[in-house]
């Protein structure tokens, strides 16, 4: 059972996701916050597994990111999974730096946002297709790979690689690949003790970076 905390200004959206996320057998919400001072608070206490985070809390003076930093330094096991409108650049990485390790956006259809919670489980970085893009993109990947780590890794690895940089989700890109999921999670740590990185951004940071040792 993966125990879930869901903190969201919006009340309606908030008792929208509850209901849907409650409808799966193997997730189990066990607290919901409005307020992002008592999810602070609380949430440490609750220990949830995942917390899917709002970035934008209303008129509070607390925002996503805060809440991210503050229960990161009690609780630094907790995975967090932005779920927000917010596509832009600036954001994106504010809310991955502060410790978040999957971006989806809201308008991600109900099984997208479930399979994104499955694959933050089971170790992965879920992000929409288009936050994927913009990640990717600016990292330079159209115009360079750093020469160094694509030596490294194998021709299979690059093509993971190249999936998830898409937005891909672990068992999309062993549907892409036909190859098992197993596989395919597999082929991602090998790329991660390659790079010596701990997330899919840190793997698309390292290898799309322009190689140095070129300029």
């Amino acid at each position: 059972m993966i125990r879930i905390v869901i903190v969201e200004d919006d009340v309606f959206l908030l008792n929208s996701l509850q209901l849907v996320l409650k409808s799966n057998d193997k997730i189990e919400v066990i607290g919901t916050f409005h307020h992002p001072a008592l999810a602070i608070k609380e949430i440490p206490i609750l220990n949830p597994d995942i917390v899917l985070m709002d970035l934008d809390l209303g008129r509070n003076e607390i925002n996503g990111i805060d809440c991210i930093i503050a229960i990161k330094e009690k609780s630094p096991h907790i995975l967090f999974l932005i779920l927000t409108i917010y596509e832009d650049h600036d954001k994106v990485f504010q809310a991955l730096s502060a410790g978040a390790l999957g971006y989806i956006l809201k308008s991600s259809g109900k099984e997208k946002i479930i399979d994104a919670i499955y694959d933050l489980y089971e170790g992965g970085s879920p992000m929409s297709p288009s936050i994927a893009r913009k990640i990717a993109a600016s990292f330079n990947q159209k115009t360079a790979t750093n020469t160094l780590y694509s030596d490294i890794l194998t021709n299979r690895e690059k093509e993971v690689l190249d999936w998830i940089s898409k937005g891909k989700i672990e068992k999309e890109v062993a549907s892409e690949l036909f190859i098992s999921i197993k596989t395919v999670k597999n082929h991602i740590t090998n790329i991660y003790t390659k790079l010596q990185v701990n997330t899919r951004v840190e793997a698309l940071n390292k290898y799309y970076s322009k190689d140095k040792n070129n300029h």
